[in-house]
């Protein structure tokens, strides 16, 4: 079975709410969506756009010049719009956006649109394609003044870098970025380094950026850095639960004389929130309003939030009162915060009345919002309520993100449920939304239980053509498997493709497969050869005891040893200043 090769159809509130301790009927509101915008081109989300999809979603035609010559065989001519959502539908399929993107370049009228180079840049950052990203932006500083890499091209590599735990490599490239003289004069002097030590502190890197922070100060003492480095920091700090460090922040802020706003008070009420104290937030609250600062939406809504976490809902629909009487009112953020508070406490009927306040305050509800009843309908295993939600919502006309998709495609694999699990993801390929890896090895796993062998082979190999690189556990359980059935053959072709690309080979503790159980009967009987001999020959018992506490494998005690030198060199070299 090749599940590519067809599509299955998929058949004014009170404000004194007060919370239902007893379930009760309810209706989940679905109000329909409006009808969207025409877009300046049609094609752009029309015809074109399902042609194009098709060519990269055939599992026959591989990055490349096979690819080209499928896509040049449509005559599309490209406009910037249709390339723009091909780039949003299939962000998670690198090599084959690559293909896309040098073809469109190659048209004639094509006309440089820095969104859809940024697009690029960001798929195959996502990838950890670092080196052909670097190569599109070389070429491109090298080419055209007019259409050189902006601050949002290095803005995402940074950001990228950070995602894939490469934080070194994120500062080496604002360092290089800022030595670039076209850029120096075009962008404000704080703002690359700004946005580095914000996606540094969101990436749970803080302490690099903290010590970056401090060298940079340190190498100019005359520098005085704005209030937004310090609301930064202490929003680092306080993501990691460290909130004496983010007091600390606050401290250098009052010691270089620099006044708090009111992001500052918002950053710490939200990172007060977040780490389940509403009540000392609700208080600083209170000291804002002493200092004259103005709350904003991000501090109401934090503290909402916080207490409908704490399934406080009294308390959080009196902030929401205090909320209405301003003048920004609430936002969806504030009704999605109710709404989650209920659907975690189980009260799916307190939630359904928020939505219904919600679409009278014309706040219509979002994909993320239904997202909260997904999440708790399946979490209860009411598979098919959350089932019945999906198609509701289909009908009405909403287009359900990829978390709605992975969450069902996610209960149905560990339901065992394959046929409806195919359904989801043809409905959700043919809404333009790939498998991403977790997607890919959630199927490939339950094609595997179900021993559909070839079927599960063959998403394993289409990964690497979309440019996803399989987890090592899929590879090593895929491949064991194989060669205990006798399929060597395809065994191997599975470890020539992992071979081919720098991966992880890590494993969890508690995977012993057959090769795992072979090396380790290996290393057992080794290790008792050499215990037999030393006892024949030792007299001395320390030395016995030194060798019963020996490492399992020296090249793995060598390894940890090389990446313990190699973490303490990096981190020497974020504090060192460079020559």
């Amino acid at each position: 079975m090749n599940i590519r090769r067809y599509v299955l159809p998929l058949t004014t509130a009170s404000r004194r709410l007060k919370y239902l301790s007893t379930q009760s009927l309810f209706t989940i509101p679905i109000p329909p969506q409006p009808p969207a915008p025409s877009p300046r081109n049609p094609n752009a989300t029309g015809t074109d756009f399902s042609r194009i999809s098709d060519v990269l979603l055939n599992p026959a035609l591989h990055p490349g010049s096979e690819l080209e010559k499928a896509l040049t065989r449509t005559e599309i001519n490209p406009s910037s719009e249709l390339l723009l959502e091909v780039f949003k539908h299939f962000d998670s399929s690198a090599k084959p956006l690559f293909t896309l993107f040098k073809w469109a370049q190659k048209k004639p009228d094509y006309k440089f649109p820095m969104e859809v180079f940024n697009a690029m840049v960001n798929s195959l950052g996502k990838a950890r394609e670092f080196d052909s990203a670097w190569c599109l932006i070389l070429d491109q500083i090298e080419g055209n003044p007019s259409e050189r890499p902006d601050f949002d091209t290095f803005v995402i590599l940074i950001r990228r870098y950070s995602r894939a735990g490469l934080p070194l490599a994120a500062i080496r490239t604002f360092e290089y970025v800022n030595s670039l003289d076209f850029f120096q004069d075009s962008y404000p002097e704080n703002s690359l380094l700004e946005s580095l030590l914000d996606t540094l502190c969101k990436e749970g890197h803080v302490r690099i950026a903290s010590k970056y922070f401090d060298k940079l100060r340190a190498k100019d003492p005359s520098w005085l850095p704005p209030v937004r480095m310090y609301n930064i920091l202490m929003n680092g700090w306080l993501r990691i639960g460290k909130l004496k460090h983010a007091e600390r922040v606050r401290e250098q802020m009052n010691k270089d004389d620099v006044q708090p706003n009111v992001v500052t008070y918002g950053t710490l009420v939200e990172g007060l929130c977040r780490m389940r104290r509403p009540d000392m937030a609700m208080e600083l609250l209170n000291e804002m309003k002493m200092k004259g600062v103005k709350p904003n939406a991000i501090v109401y809504n934090a503290i909402i939030d916080a207490l409908g976490e704490a399934g406080r809902f009294k308390e959080a629909l009196g902030m929401l009162e205090r909320f209405s009487i301003l003048e920004l009112g609430p936002t969806i953020y504030t009704y999605n915060s109710l709404v989650k508070g209920f659907c975690k406490a189980g009260d799916i009927a307190g939630a359904s009345k928020i939505l219904k306040m919600m679409i009278d305050d014309k706040c219509f509800p979002i994909s993320r919002t239904y997202n909260y009843f997904f999440k708790y309908f399946l979490k209860a295993g009411k598979t098919e309520v959350a089932l019945n939600l999906y198609n509701r919502m289909v009908r009405c006309g909403y287009e359900l993100d990829r978390l709605t998709y992975h969450m069902l495609v996610k209960v149905l694999c560990k339901e065992g449920r394959l046929d409806l699990t195919t359904q989801i993801i043809n409905e959700m390929r043919a809404r333009g939304i790939d498998l991403d890896l977790a997607g890919s090895t959630m199927l490939i796993h339950l094609l595997w239980k179900m021993q559909r062998y070839d079927d599960a082979v063959f998403e394993f190999k289409d990964m690497f053509r979309r440019g996803i690189v399989p987890q090592h556990l899929t590879y090593r359980r895929m491949t064991d498997e194989l060669e205990r059935r006798g399929m060597s053959r395809t065994a191997q072709k599975l470890h020539d493709l992992m071979q081919s690309i720098p991966h992880s080979t890590k494993l969890p503790n508690t995977y012993r497969g057959s090769r795992a159980s072979y090396e380790r009967k290996t290393y057992i009987l080794k290790r008792a050869e050499s215990m037999s001999e030393l006892l024949k020959t030792c007299k001395d018992p320390k030395e016995l005891v030194k060798n019963r506490h020996q490492p399992e494998n020296v090249l793995v005690s060598a390894h940890k040893l090389i990446d313990h030198i190699q973490r303490k060199a990096n981190l020497s070299l974020v504090i060192s200043s460079r020559t």
